[in-house]
């Protein structure tokens, strides 16, 4: 499902992204390229919302919560529930959590990707079994 966002979003998205935090850097230093197995974006644009960082798939929010998060517990809430309503997880975390412990960020996150990853059907008993490619002559050979 395709998430529209507002104009106002995108451009807001925009400005987030080349006014990033010294800690949205870090995090996404080690999110970049799919370093953690997923592809992730930042500042997101969804509706009227923006994600510091989104998975597409499987679908997971990260937020960083400065300070001026304690102000805003209700407006969090209701961001919460529209992402979830779309089928989002989201994983909040202080602002200084990729300075004081990145490795644990980057382990909550791996673990939840991996609980959301779809899980692979095995065949049905009867159904034709898969097999693998025959290795050439010359690939014996060298073996």
């Amino acid at each position: 499902m395709q998430h529209q966002s507002t104009p106002a979003a995108q451009r807001n998205a925009r400005i987030l992204r080349s006014d990033a935090t010294a800690s949205e850097w870090a995090l996404w230093r080690a999110l970049r390229g799919g370093q953690l197995g997923a592809k992730f974006r930042r500042q997101h644009p969804f509706g009227n919302y923006i994600a510091d960082f989104a998975c597409l798939e499987p679908k997971l929010i990260i937020e960083l919560d400065g300070s001026q998060h304690l102000d805003q517990a209700a407006y969090d809430a209701k961001r919460d529930a529209y992402f979830q309503a779309h089928g989002f997880d989201v994983l909040r975390f202080p602002s200084d959590a990729p300075f004081k412990n990145l490795e644990g960020v980057l382990t909550v996150m791996a673990q939840q990707l991996a609980a959301r990853a779809p899980t692979p059907t095995l065949p049905q008993r009867g159904a034709p079994t898969p097999t693998l490619p025959q290795r050439g002559r010359e690939e014996e050979d060298r073996n």
